[in-house]
């Protein structure tokens, strides 16, 4: 009995170890790396990137000439036209011909041209989108991850203020045996204690679920074990928050990559509108044609009239046909008509879209910079105030100690200090993550910043 007991202890431990070892440290930049790898709408938009990054390349291609080549093989049976002989026959007739041909449109009203500007636009909009989607990738890690965070620092203190009532019920317990206090404090603090123990599994349960909603967001397994590091960078966002915010608002203008995106989409609908406008307008083509063909009756091969394959197709048979191509719009449904009133409204719409963003970014600047500066006032008074409750219950220990002090003097100074700590913890975070929200509503949020 006592060999199996052992080979079952020796097997947890070996569980033990090995869940030990595979537990991973998530640093701060790691999650957001990984995020920026595995989010699936930036993904989406990258590829959506080469797509219009091939409607570009077609678009400038469309200004150059259209070739084609065109070829015929086949035997006829039947009455015929023979070039060869200028007379109609009846038999067979065997065939071969080429064309090579080329058209080049001169002019359609800039149509051609403003459709490249217009997929230009486009490609740059979708960079910038590109670029705002990795900040919205690094917001929201950086919420998730900085809750996590605090919910760590949660546990931590729960598990010192159990550690501190337990204490405090031991002496209790004593003093009740020893009959110097009555049986109801005893009874009190085994509340205390439970209340404690209640508060630690509370805060172990919101770690657990917040760890997996950050894992969600990275796109990782959710039941994947690691834990997460206190980011060891310094905040940033206290340049910028003295920054005036005319200052502020040039910043945003040339960085908020979604109002950059906005103004591209602009210049996309612009262009659309002015490519439509130039179905009005006449259309100039010039065209070239090259051919040749070769035709033999079949049976004849040696009279007088036989010219060979080459005789015919390099030299006799070739043609050559080009000109100018002039075709004018006069009515066609009011199609043209149509497509240049949806494309103005659009471009118009589009216009109304960009000063709607610009106010949200002056407003997403004014949020940021006056959460930045108050989040910066709480940090610097917890800060102070944790100071002050920890020399506070530092003197208090000493004098309980030395039985200056009585417990409840004490339990008062212990719970000030655990306070603290937990308001000290929540306003440096919420300061980090200020920090980061201000740099995204100016857009200079980037991931080398945060490394």
């Amino acid at each position: 009995m006592l060999r199996v007991t052992s080979i079952f202890s020796l097997i947890c431990l070996s569980f033990s170890v090995f869940a030990q070892e595979a537990e991973r440290t998530l640093t701060f930049s790691e999650a957001v790396k990984i995020a920026l790898e595995n989010n699936i709408n930036l993904k989406q938009t990258q590829n959506n990137l080469e797509a219009d990054q091939s409607s570009k390349v077609s678009s400038i291609a469309n200004m150059a000439p259209n070739v084609s080549i065109s070829g015929n093989l086949g035997r006829r049976d039947g009455n015929s036209f023979n070039q060869n002989e200028g007379r109609v026959i009846n038999g067979q007739l065997d065939f071969v011909s080429g064309t090579l041909n080329a058209n080049m449109t001169l002019y359609n009203g800039l149509n051609q041209f403003n459709s490249v500007k217009q997929t230009d636009a486009q490609v740059d909009a979708r960079m910038h989108q590109i670029k705002r989607s990795k900040q919205d990738v690094i917001r929201n890690v950086a919420s998730q991850y900085l809750l996590c965070l605090l919910d760590v620092e949660f546990v931590k203190i729960s598990e010192q203020n159990l550690e501190v009532q337990r204490r405090q019920y031991d002496q209790i317990t004593s003093q009740v045996e020893e009959g110097a206090l009555a049986k109801v404090d005893q009874v009190n603090q085994d509340y205390l204690v439970k209340n404690a123990e209640l508060a630690k599994l509370r805060a172990e349960i919101t770690l657990r679920n917040d760890k997996t909603a950050l894992a969600t967001i990275l796109q990782i397994d959710p039941s994947s074990n690691f834990s997460i590091q206190d980011p060891d960078f310094e905040v940033n966002g206290l340049e910028l928050a003295s920054y005036e915010l005319d200052e502020l608002y040039s910043l945003a203008a040339e960085n908020r990559s979604d109002l950059l995106q906005t103004e591209k989409l602009e210049m996309v609908s612009k262009y659309q509108f002015k490519s439509n406008q130039g179905n009005y307008q006449p259309t100039l083509s010039a065209f070239f044609q090259y051919g040749s063909a070769y035709n033999q009756i079949v049976g004849v091969r040696r009279d007088s009239l036989y010219r060979s394959f080459d005789q015919q197709f390099r030299s006799d048979n070739i043609q050559k046909t080009y000109g100018l191509s002039l075709s004018i719009p006069i009515l066609n449904g009011f199609n043209s008509r149509n497509q240049t009133v949806r494309s103005r409204i659009a471009y118009e719409n589009a216009k109304l879209d960009t000063e709607s963003t610009r106010l949200v970014v002056k407003s997403n600047v004014i949020n940021a910079h006056n959460s930045y500066r108050d989040a910066s006032l709480n940090y610097e008074a917890s800060k102070a105030q944790l100071e002050a409750a920890q020399l506070s219950f530092e003197l208090e220990s000493e004098r309980f100690g030395l039985g200056a002090s009585d417990l409840v003097t004490y339990t008062q100074a212990s719970r000030n200090f655990i306070n603290a700590q937990a308001t000290f913890a929540q306003a440096k975070f919420t300061l980090l993550f200020q920090d980061i929200l201000l740099q995204y509503a100016i857009g200079t949020l980037k991931f080398e910043d945060i490394q």
